[in-house]
């Protein structure tokens, strides 16, 4: 696809963005009564920009103008930010983390009824790891090395030849060391037999400086159009969309702008720097005196710790000016304030797209810089450079920190594992369910979109987890084999984050005492927020509330982060992109109340339905390097292995598919009764236990017991009424 195809898909994306803001502001002006009817409208709205998100992401990601780039970077995060406010409203209508929208697919005609709704799925920004694709490689280099050097990880044992693969490799060696030297032999031939032609020649003629003028010229005008050409070959193979003529023509680009702006940078100091100063200073004269006008007195002059006079240019909300107004007893200033139009922070984003709208761009083949824009980004610039003043980093050095918690084990490696690789179904049946009033259970692909929508887009994002709702905490509470650390580590890979391992069992005997406890979560905590995004895990988190410390346990001591936890998640402010991640198999051993007040989000994550499992047997199976024949029935797989977790079957595949088995796959292909005996020797979750669960789970969320329907409806609702919770345990 060439440039003109990525910029009609950002124009159309943009124009259904247009039109979707329109749509709000007129559906949206007045309060719905009908429940029904309005999460139909806010449904319809998360469905529509997740399809302008699907095709933001796509321009994004292919076009090559970086200034374009930008320009589609600010509309896309700002469409992530509606994502998350419009799901937090749908949450506290339906008081449920888990919605059934496959009528409202039907209804938009996005896809035929019984396929996949791929218009669902949330995609992960490629730029999350591609801006950041340097700095994270040289940081899993160090860890690697600091784990290395401290015994903490060992090389990988190297895998020994055959005799038969080594005498293939040294025989390959041989023969192109031979053709080598052969090589260089004849050319030595042919360059001597050349020497003695030439020196023969100049004996019978002589130099000739007419003859030596024109090879020159011959030369040089050979260089200048052979120059000529490769740029008309350029320009040509870019208009026509030449992958390799866009990749050379995006470096080159890249190099150009960064001369331009520093060029320009300077240029703008010298040329308007007295203009920029002059006018901030009027703004901050008039913007006194309008203060004097309102509140009777002129205001405060801001610290420096406060930002300085950039904090009186901040946009403020009505609700961030009306105490300070109160303050003064102004009841003129209190009605000044109430007039204001209160605009949705997110428009803002989109501003600057507008840019772009209107431009012929017929002839710009090689995807130059604008100087313009890069003017008014600097003068931008260079007026914050006015009001702030760059706070300096403390000398104790982080590098020194990273490599404490390295090699303490409180810093580990996540596993190389993609949010796409949780595999399981969507939910074809759940708004049909829920039109009989039965609960359906949630999918694998529900859990899937509650990780990318809570864990994923706010920590990949700078502008999305300062705007958009925050989550500090996660909990992931589901049965033995349910894929919650995978989870974890999934989150990790899709953003490039630190990942920090605060578990009861890891922390045992390290940085002992009060204040070394203190100590270690200052380290982390100032580690997190340096080298953000950053996730801190504390698997088997129930043990840090438990109700009473098993005797086997006591000198773990489990509990030392209770009281300090809460303590923690105050430090964190919407700009510190660190998420704090629970994983739990056992929350019916914690205590409710502060249990539920450090989890601000509780997911759970059931065991697969039919429709995962037979996804996830062929996709382990497949991935193992097996061959799926008539003899196997993935059907029959999926029916027998009802009850078993996603760990269960994945054990099944390894313990058959061995080195030996997959060599005998070509005249013994793979059949269904050999999975039977290796998932057969696992336990499964049993209903007894499964409706024990959740009837314990439901405890622990809402401070009650109820019966098995009405708890599977409080687990659904996450901890959307953890408040509710915590004021039916009180009563």
């Amino acid at each position: 696809s060439t440039p003109i195809t990525y910029n009609k898909i950002w124009t159309n994306a943009q124009k259904d963005l247009d039109t979707q803001l329109q749509t709000e502001r007129e559906q949206f002006l007045q309060p719905e009564k009908d429940r029904v009817k309005a999460f139909r409208m806010l449904s319809a709205s998360y469905i529509k920009y997740l399809q302008i998100f699907h095709h933001l992401e796509e321009a994004h990601s292919h076009l090559i103008h970086q200034q374009k780039q930008a320009a589609i970077r600010q509309v896309l995060d700002g469409v992530i930010g509606r994502i998350l406010e419009v799901k937090k409203e749908m949450v506290e209508l339906e008081n449920s983390e888990f919605h059934y929208t496959d009528n409202i697919i039907e209804d938009l005609k996005l896809l035929p009824q019984l396929l996949i709704p791929e218009d669902t799925e949330i995609p992960i920004p490629k730029y999350f790891i591609k801006e950041n694709l340097e700095g994270l490689q040289k940081r899993e280099k160090t860890l690697d090395e600091i784990l290395l050097n401290a015994g903490l990880e060992t090389q990988k044992p190297v895998k020994a030849m055959t005799f038969e693969e080594a005498i293939k490799m040294i025989q390959v060696a041989e023969r192109a060391r031979q053709g080598r030297r052969r090589a260089l032999f004849m050319k030595q031939i042919y360059l001597e037999e050349k020497r003695k032609r030439h020196t023969k020649l100049q004996e019978q003629t002589g130099p000739n400086p007419d003859d030596a003028a024109t090879c020159i010229q011959k030369v040089w005008r050979g260089y200048i159009q052979r120059k000529k050409t490769e740029k008309m070959r350029e320009e040509e193979m870019i208009f026509l969309g030449m992958v390799s003529g866009a990749q050379e023509g995006a470096l080159q680009g890249e190099v150009q702008g960064r001369h331009e702006e520093e060029f320009i940078k300077e240029q703008l100091r010298e040329t308007e720097g007295l203009d920029i100063r002059e006018t901030l200073q009027d703004q901050i004269s008039q913007c006194f005196i309008e203060c004097r006008h309102i509140i009777g007195r002129f205001p405060d002059y801001p610290a420096k710790e406060a930002g300085g006079s950039m904090a009186i240019f901040s946009q403020k909300t009505p609700e961030q000016v009306l105490p300070y107004c109160h303050s003064f007893n102004s009841k003129e200033a209190i009605g000044e304030i109430n007039d204001f139009y209160k605009f949705s922070p997110l428009f803002s984003l989109f501003w600057k797209t507008a840019v772009w709208q209107n431009r012929d761009e017929g002839r710009d083949f090689l995807q130059d810089h604008d100087p313009e824009l890069i003017k008014a980004e600097k003068r931008e610039e260079d007026s914050n450079n006015v009001h702030c003043l760059l706070m300096p980093l403390a000398r104790r050095t982080i590098d020194s920190l990273y490599r404490e918690l390295a090699e303490g084990g409180v810093l580990i490696k996540a596993k190389p594992v993609n949010l796409s690789d949780y595999v399981g179904e969507y939910s074809y049946l759940g708004t049909t369910l829920h039109q009989v009033d039965v609960e359906p259970m949630p999918s694998l692909a529900d859990i899937r979109q509650l990780i990318a929508l809570y864990g994923i887009l706010p920590l990949g994002s700078q502008t999305v987890h300062e705007k958009a709702p925050l989550v500090k905490a996660l909990l992931l509470a589901g049965p033995t084999g349910v894929g919650k650390k995978m989870l974890v580590h999934a989150i990790c890979t899709e953003t490039g984050a630190n990942l920090f391992n605060l578990s009861p069992s890891n922390i045992t005997r390290k940085y002992p005492g009060k204040n070394g406890l203190q100590m270690m979560l200052h380290m982390v905590l100032k580690v997190a927020k340096q080298l953000q995004p950053s996730v801190v895990w504390i698997g088997d988190t129930e043990k840090t509330f438990y109700k009473a410390v098993p005797k086997a346990e006591e000198q773990m001591n489990p509990k030392r982060l209770e009281k300090i936890l809460p303590k923690f998640l105050k430090a964190l402010k919407a700009e510190d992109r660190v998420l704090l991640v629970g994983t739990t198999s056992r929350p019916f051993d914690a205590k409710i109340k502060p249990f539920c007040k450090v989890y601000q989000k509780i997911i759970l994550i059931p065991r697969p339905d039919y429709a995962s499992r037979f996804v996830l047997w062929k996709h382990a199976i497949t991935q193992r390097g097996g061959e799926i024949t008539k003899l196997l029935s993935i059907s029959c797989l999926a029916k027998l292995s009802d009850g078993f977790t996603q760990g269960c079957i994945v054990r099944a595949v390894q313990a058959v598919l061995s080195e030996l088995r997959l060599l005998q796959m070509v005249r013994k292909p793979l059949c269904t009764a050999e999975f039977l005996t290796p998932l057969a020797s696992q336990d499964p979750v049993y209903n007894e236990e499964e409706e024990t669960f959740k009837v314990m789970l439901g405890a622990v969320l809402t401070g009650c017991v109820f019966s098995s329907p009405t708890v599977w409806a409080y687990l659904t609702w996450g901890s959307a009424h953890s408040a509710d919770a915590l004021a039916c345990m009180d009563k």
